[in-house]
């Protein structure tokens, strides 16, 4: 078995050949790191924005979650739903890493590794973190159990185990994913992990004990196809900074769903917020140049919890038909979005928490039905009319005031350039830039990358 020094030879030679590479090409993302997040719930079309950026960028950054959401890309090669690997892999120049703070399913990165291979596509550049730790079968089987058992009272849960992962995170009975090439320290780790799940399994759940010896096993064998990407991604991606290299930062949920400033309980477990980006990533916060918070023209979510401008049936069902390539479900979990008009007070706050230096707007295409669109411009709770988002147990009395502007009634997925837009579509696009307080600088109005426009 090669050890990861020898691996971590292999990615000195690749950080020579990018730091050329970089010299020749540079343009629409500035050296240093840019982070792409979520303004709202997740599923703002993060993965779009990375993807039209990527291409001028020299690493793309997983930094946080796992495979329990997706990024649809939608490009020359066809269409896919990246779950695990971050959305630089469709250019053959950019080295795509999976940082220290992502939860890592060994068995589903290989899974799309290969459905990558099968399409046609040629092999990805891609570093794995070797501090990076690894989502069990165990965290599986108890996510799964425990939604099971709470029923009607559930938090929405993919079931991909990640809060049991992280909780194992924080208890400090991880395995990392260097753990996997040692066979010895990987059954103690294991065997500390399985102490008390196994009386959890079996006395709480009625699920049979899990045995470490076993599961080591399976492990150590899947651990042997991620073997030639594991890395200190830590390293590899200073040096790059330090050559004046572009590192973008790619986000998973938004900033609603953060465990601390989100709505709790309905959030996940690991920060999506810009701020962590560092540090699940593995660089000085001073590197991040730029925050590009992405939200869409209306408002989505998938998962329970407080959604104030949500829409009843059927009006939910004629935008959520209308929303993106596919209509609007979940690339996870198939599950429809709830979908609602835009809500400016929960993006305005999901902004100012990521610290967003610019805006995305996506999907804008897709409300050119109306004759006049709402947007929610504060929230009205116990008769008092608020503009600042509030915790769940305020949020969930909330009701939206609206404010209307007149739709477009036009087909503008052909428009290049934001000066061609129809008027009230760039009134719309303006009035959400005052209202949120961060100027919206790119536009898509369509899933293809040719479909952005640049505003300045």
């Amino acid at each position: 078995m090669a050890p990861i020094t020898t691996i971590n030879f292999y990615y000195d030679t690749l950080f020579i050949i990018l730091t050329l590479q970089s010299e020749v090409k540079r343009g629409a993302v500035q050296m240093g790191a840019v982070a792409v997040v979520g303004a709202n719930w997740g599923d703002e079309g993060k993965g779009k924005i990375t993807d039209y950026l990527a291409g001028e960028a020299d690493f793309v950054v997983r930094f946080q979650g796992g495979s329990n959401a997706g990024h649809t890309i939608i490009n020359e090669f066809g269409k896919f739903a990246l779950h695990l690997l971050p959305s630089g892999v469709f250019y053959p120049r950019v080295m795509n890493v999976i940082g220290p703070g992502v939860a890592v399913n060994v068995s589903g990165l290989v899974s799309e590794l290969q459905g990558l291979r099968d399409r046609g596509l040629p092999q990805p550049r891609l570093a794995v973190s070797d501090r990076a730790q690894v989502v069990l079968p165990i965290h599986i089987l108890l996510d799964q159990a425990e939604e099971e058992r709470l029923g009607a009272r559930q938090f929405g849960s993919t079931r991909s185990g990640i809060a049991p992962f992280y909780a194992d995170k924080a208890l400090k009975i991880g395995v990392q994913i260097a753990d996997l090439f040692h066979a010895n320290r990987l059954v103690e780790r294991l065997e500390r992990c399985l102490d008390m799940k196994n009386v959890v399994l079996v006395h709480g759940y009625g699920r049979p004990a899990q045995d470490a010896r076993e599961l080591a096993e399976a492990l150590a064998r899947e651990a042997q196809d991620i073997l030639p990407y594991v890395a200190d991604t830590t390293t590899l991606l200073h040096r790059g900074l330090d050559a004046g290299q572009t590192v973008l930062l790619e986000g998973q949920l938004g900033a609603l769903r953060d465990p601390d400033h989100g709505i709790y309980p309905y959030t996940t477990s690991s920060s999506p917020l810009a701020g962590y980006a560092p540090v699940g990533a593995g660089i000085p916060p001073q590197a991040i140049e730029r925050v590009i918070a992405v939200t869409k023209a209306y408002s989505s979510c998938v998962g329970a919890g407080p959604f104030v401008t949500e829409l009843p049936e059927p009006e939910a069902s004629v935008l959520r038909e209308r929303g993106g390539d596919a209509g609007e479900y979940g690339v996870t979990t198939g599950r429809p979005r709830r979908v609602g008009w835009f809500d400016a007070v929960a993006t305005r706050y999901g902004c100012k928490i990521q610290g967003a230096t610019e805006v995305a707007l996506t999907n804008l295409d897709v409300l050119g039905a109306w004759n006049d669109v709402p947007i929610a411009v504060a929230y009205k709770i116990r008769g008092t009319v608020v503009t600042d988002f509030p915790a769940t147990a305020t949020l969930t009395e909330a009701e939206p005031v609206f404010e209307r502007l007149p739709g477009w009634r036009e087909d503008i997925r052909e428009v290049r350039a934001y000066a061609d837009l129809p008027l009230q579509a760039r009134q719309y696009v303006e009035r959400l830039e005052e209202l949120i307080g961060v100027p919206i600088r790119l536009i898509s109005v369509g899933p293809r990358r040719e479909q952005m426009l640049v505003k300045s």
